[in-house]
């Protein structure tokens, strides 16, 4: 079942033409309180609902235009008097459509940084353009010849028409990405189109999606019992949260200890959701079944997979245990979807498969419920304190599915485990005692695959290296390390070092989101 918004009435339609961040518009849309659906360029063919939708989007993607076959939308579209906005691939489409010409071209194309300036007044750039603007590129494909009856409103130096409109159609196209945080102040555009072009009002909030999401899983479930997977993250306590609202005695919550866990994660967690939350938790220990079957194995793609099959396995022998146990609760949010598969059927580059989506076997005994899955984590977080989630979980950093699993880069043994929960245990206290949690994203400890050699009391070691990640970000889409002054850097290596045995050298990832992803594996 997808859950969707069925109440609100006017929307946004975004045309997922497969770039990995489409998701990114949408949640630009619902930030300024416009409900918004993304939908298949195939599935646009069949669309028949017109009369609440107030604006299409259409997004980037991998596709070309200059192709013999390329993703296209019906003609029709343009005939609607609906307002359009192409991004990227979008422009470069509208550009085609309409008679201009694309050609790819290595003087043409841009990725990363560019800078914009403007050549006409417009309404799209309303407090957004003045004379020149930072903004985020990612083509080859440029358009080089203007469609008839549209107007060159801003460009840069390679790309020439970067910002195009039609006003009397209201059709608007940017080559650059608005929608990512590396374009300063691209909500502005997503603003000046939805509000001013668009004539849209603000009427739809996260907040807001609790009633609903409750009433979906009621009509969904009905009678029968969901086994929910808890492992204490926000995800999966929103997820428990909802569901126990919507069915309560028919929930029963699976917390399973694969000895991948943080140190002294389950006791706290476990002990939390059994009083405060009255919910019916059941923590069965499986760290041994977890460690036979990952026993030398270091591709993170076969740890993800045997992960979520592992998970699966105990989830559907537990269920076995109980009468009417017909769904599975997961904490799955679009993130997870995005980079494991597409969510939407279009052409999404796969990154990596997560354990509760890329992972899952083919055939399951148990129907999912994943109510967050067309989420992203702040608007989790917004929805766990409607619930009344407190605030220890709620604003903890993401933590991944197969746990210290993919934070062990090769072999997994309980001892390397054990070396990294220490380190790690370390390094997430120091940042809560020296006020430099909340300040962060995501943060982990990571043990490298070699070992060097150090001294320590005039004896050589040869130990592991540790490696320290801490990223700032919005969403989890992209991602920039976080800098730390240099003698917090200084203390938490000597800390580290001189209490945990085994680790000798201790290192601080400095990569951005792209071209890294926050995880190692």
């Amino acid at each position: 079942m997808q859950f969707q918004n069925n109440i609100v009435k006017d929307k946004i339609l975004i045309v997922d033409f497969g770039s990995q961040v489409t998701k990114l518009i949408a949640r630009r849309v619902r930030e300024l309180g416009v409900y918004s659906e993304i939908i298949t360029p195939n599935a646009l063919i069949k669309f028949k609902e017109y009369t609440s939708v107030k604006g299409l989007i259409l997004s980037g993607g991998p596709s070309t235009v200059t192709a013999k076959k390329f993703q296209s939308v019906p003609k029709e579209i343009f005939q609607k008097k609906i307002p359009i906005l192409g991004i990227c691939y979008g422009l470069q489409l509208i550009a085609k459509i309409f008679g201009g010409k694309i050609k790819p071209s290595k003087k043409r194309r841009e990725f990363g940084r560019a800078f914009l300036f403007k050549r006409k007044k417009s309404i799209i750039i309303k407090n957004f353009l003045e004379t020149k603007k930072s903004v985020w590129m990612s083509h080859e494909d440029a358009v080089v010849k203007l469609p008839r009856n549209f107007k060159v409103i801003a460009s840069t130096k390679n790309s020439k028409l970067t910002i195009i409109e039609n006003t009397k159609n209201k059709i608007y196209g940017v080559q650059f990405h608005p929608e990512v945080t590396h374009t300063e102040n691209g909500k502005q555009i997503f603003r000046n189109f939805l509000f001013s072009i668009c004539k849209i009002k603000r009427v739809w909030s996260v907040s807001s999606q609790k009633k609903i999401l409750i009433k979906q899983i009621k009509n969904l479930v009905k009678k029968d019992k969901v086994i929910c997977a808890l492992s204490g993250g926000v995800d999966s306590s929103v997820t428990a949260l909802l569901i126990n609202k919507a069915i309560k005695k028919n929930l029963i919550c699976i917390m399973v200890d694969t000895g991948l866990m943080r140190k002294n994660e389950f006791k706290y967690t476990y002990q939390l959701f059994k009083k405060k939350y009255n919910l019916n938790v059941k923590l069965i220990n499986a760290s041994k079944l977890f460690f036979k079957t990952l026993k030398n194995v270091s591709n993170p793609e076969k740890k993800r997979k045997i992960i979520g099959n592992l998970f699966i396995k105990v989830f559907e022998k537990e269920s076995k245990k109980h009468k009417n146990i017909k769904f599975l609760g997961q904490g799955t949010l679009y993130p997870d979807i995005i980079e494991s598969k597409s969510s939407t059927g279009s052409k999404t580059s796969k990154i990596k498969s997560h354990h509760n989506v890329g992972g899952l076997p083919k055939k399951m005994n148990l129907k999912l419920v994943e109510p967050l899955k067309d989420f992203f984590k702040d608007e989790v977080r917004i929805l766990g304190k409607s619930l009344g989630l407190v605030e220890t979980i709620n604003f903890k950093h993401p933590f991944p599915g197969p746990g210290l699993a993919i934070r062990i880069i090769g072999n997994i043994t309980q001892e390397r485990v054990k070396i990294l929960q220490e380190a790690d245990h370390i390094f997430i206290n120091e940042l809560i005692k020296k006020n430099l949690y909340n300040k962060i994203w995501q943060a982990y400890a990571a043990l490298l695959p070699i070992k060097t050699v150090g001294v320590m009391g005039d004896t050589r070691t040869y130990e592991h290296i540790c490696l320290l990640r801490a990223v700032t970000s919005e969403d989890g889409m992209s991602a920039d390390y976080f800098s730390f002054p240099k003698t917090f850097l200084d203390s938490i290596s000597n800390k580290i070092i001189n209490n945990v045995k085994g680790i000798n050298r201790v290192v601080y990832d400095i990569t951005s989101k792209p071209p890294s992803t926050i995880e190692l594996e």
